[in-house]
């Protein structure tokens, strides 16, 4: 799937802005930071689509080589840093029965909306596969806000991860055009993330189909969009 990209916060005005600045200047110098990876991403995609890449591989092969090496592990040390600041046993397969819910504190069962207490610290998405509902939880531990959301027919494994890539509008795997596409992770070769079928239906998944979509609201798709850009932790919660 092609993704939009997020320039905003990397200083790209445009795609024909950023294909010329390549020519001029060509790619970014240094290691990327972790909060740069975005950009490095953003540029190796806008520099292939313009056909900039292969005006900059042809004088730095080497050095395109060692930027693109050093984005995705860069992306791995994000996802080290999130799986890090969660329960060791998150990860783990719960025993009961699929379905059944994860005990609840009484502060949680005083209020249903209120953000599991083993989900990590920090700004973050916690996403509940028992509760079928999200998070988006700000630095100070308070939630921006939290909907419900229909998940697909295959389900993420408890436990930490980061936005690996967003798209602007797709086709889901379901055949719906959708938008605001977040994702997150993949299970045997199906895409996990969040997204907003633009007709803003929200289906029960098909269970002969294998579908990692976890449909939401416009409204809500919206909310997602402007709060998990790439990098940004997500916390799956039994």
């Amino acid at each position: 799937m092609q993704g939009d990209g997020d320039g905003g916060r990397c200083g790209i005005k445009s795609e024909q802005e950023h294909a010329n600045s390549l020519r001029l200047r060509g790619p970014p110098h240094g290691r990327p930071g972790m909060g740069g990876v975005s950009c490095y991403l953003q540029f190796i995609a806008v520099a292939v689509r313009k056909g900039g890449w292969r005006k900059v591989s042809r004088s730095s092969s080497g050095f395109v080589a060692g930027l693109t090496a050093a984005a995705v592990a860069a992306i791995g040390f994000l996802a080290y840093q999130a799986s890090a600041s969660v329960p060791e046993d998150l990860g783990k397969r719960p025993e009961k029965s699929p379905g059944a819910s994860a005990p609840r504190s009484p502060e949680e069962k005083a209020d249903p909306t209120a953000v599991p207490a083993r989900s990590g610290v920090g700004e973050r998405v916690v996403y509940s596969l028992a509760e079928d509902r999200v998070w988006l939880v700000e630095a100070s531990g308070k939630p921006r806000i939290t909907f419900k959301v229909t998940p697909g027919s295959v389900d993420p494994v408890p436990g930490a991860y980061v936005v690996t890539s967003r798209s602007g509008s797709v086709t889901g795997t379901d055949g719906v055009p959708i938008e605001h596409v977040v994702r997150f992770t993949s299970v045997d070769g199906i895409a996990i993330g969040f997204s907003a079928a633009v007709d803003n239906s929200t289906p029960k998944p098909d269970p002969s189909k294998k579908t990692g979509g976890i449909r939401e609201s416009r409204a809500h798709g919206n909310a997602m969009w402007e709060f998990a850009t790439i990098s940004k932790k997500v916390v799956v919660v039994p």
